[in-house]
């Protein structure tokens, strides 16, 4: 595990004078925070012994139950005795590798990935191999094609990660016909998915996917989190797995926590019980659908022409293209010079590929804070197309691997 220069920059494009496009932070001031500090008020005041307490490693029942209601939105029945709670999804996601990966093991995962995915493979010593994508998710055939390359060279493939649904960093969704086929060829192959699900009930259009969990209770892991629903400042996730899996996953939490925490269990669980939840959720989808709107038109409006971008239909994320020539990491520097900050490509990626990539998110930022972020980023954007028109390249650099997750890469 190693920190990397990016890393340092956040730092700096901290600073509030800088308009950060990189974060996926959730806009937590849209809750209503009054009614949270009553409920965490009255958690301590009537249940403190309880709340205050250790818990059960594989989470409060009560909560368990909650979460599997919230699933259902997505078509999921699942008992509250195959839930696993976590310390957000991360957490389950660290769990599901050290669980199945050994030195050396592949796992599959879409080009580009989760960078905090890719961090926590690196950790465990796994081998990822890249799916290609395009704007409708995964290619099928080049999922069946890699399998069958691997498998024909005896390499031990542990599972498939995907995040099918308002992807990270991409922001496209796996389509429906899609779907099936990708649950079909992992069937037949013997291939674990892992679904990664945050941004599934953050559509902008009509009803939520049906999570590829819904079709598949036995060949997939699911997990979920409260972080892009509620608030990420609880640490409150969840995985949704097969029993011997559940069963694995209950060790692993104890080894690692003990026991989660009982207080911000049972707070997310009061919030549930008592106020409008499904309503505060369309609340975000509305606030995050006006700040795609205002990106997606910055971009249209302010970018030069040779730059491409995906058009997310939820979630937080746009992934923009650069010209021939660009490189998103070299270029960061100047961003944050110019007082905008964004994520290079290349952290989405185990294999040193994205280096013309560059992620844009566009959920913390007020509309004319993006527009303004916006600006700032096409004037650097169009000094380095100058540079390489006069000289034959933009600025460039070298790329070190995949970057530690954190909240900034989120």
């Amino acid at each position: 595990m190693v920190a990397s220069e990016v890393r340092a920059l956040f730092a700096v494009a901290s600073r509030p004078e800088v308009v950060s496009l990189a974060g996926g932070m959730p806009y937590v001031t849209a809750l209503p925070l009054d009614m949270v500090g009553e409920l965490v008020s009255d958690l301590v005041t009537r249940r403190g012994p309880v709340a205050l307490q250790y818990g059960s490693g594989q989470g409060d029942p009560h909560l368990r139950e909650q979460i599997c209601e919230v699933m259902r939105m997505e078509g999921i029945n699942a008992g509250a005795n195959d839930v696993v709670v976590t310390v957000g999804s991360q957490q389950a996601l660290d769990l599901i590798t050290r669980i199945f990966i050994d030195p050396g093991d592949v796992v599959l995962a879409e080009g580009p990935s989760y960078v905090g995915a890719l961090g926590t493979f690196s950790a465990y010593q796994a081998k990822v191999v890249h799916i290609a994508m395009d704007d409708q998710g995964i290619v099928p055939e080049s999922l069946a094609q890699t399998i069958y390359a691997l498998e024909t060279a005896g390499a031990p493939i542990k599972f498939l990660y995907t995040i099918p649904t308002f992807q990270n960093p991409a922001g496209v969704t796996l389509n429906v016909a899609r779907r099936q086929q990708v649950l079909d060829i992992c069937q037949r192959a013997g291939v674990l998915i892992v679904e990664d699900n945050p941004y599934g009930l953050l559509g902008f259009d009509g009803e939520p996917m049906r999570a590829l969990r819904a079709d598949n209770p036995e060949g997939v892991v699911y997990l979920g989190s409260f972080s892009k629903t509620l608030a990420p400042g609880f640490r409150v996730g969840w995985a949704l797995a097969p029993h011997a899996v559940r069963d694995k996953l209950v060790l692993a939490m104890e080894s690692a926590v003990l026991s989660h925490s009982s207080f911000t269990q049972l707070a997310v669980g009061a919030y549930l019980a008592t106020q409008p939840w499904q309503e505060q959720i369309k609340t975000f989808r509305e606030l995050y659908r006006e700040r795609r709107d205002a990106m997606l038109e910055a971009l249209g409006a302010l970018m030069p022409p040779e730059v491409t971008w995906t058009r997310p239909g939820g979630g937080f994320f746009v992934w923009a293209t650069l010209p021939e020539g660009l490189d998103s990491k070299a270029i960061l520097p100047r961003a944050v010079a110019e007082r905008v900050a964004f994520v290079p490509g290349t952290g989405f990626f185990s294999d040193g590929s994205g280096a013309r990539q560059m992620r844009l998110s566009y959920c913390y930022p007020e509309p004319d804070r993006i527009r303004e972020g916006v600006r700032r980023l096409a004037g650097v954007i169009e000094q380095e197309i100058q540079l390489r028109d006069t000289f034959g390249t933009g600025s460039t650099r070298g790329h070190i691997g995949v970057d530690t997750p954190g909240p900034d890469l989120a």
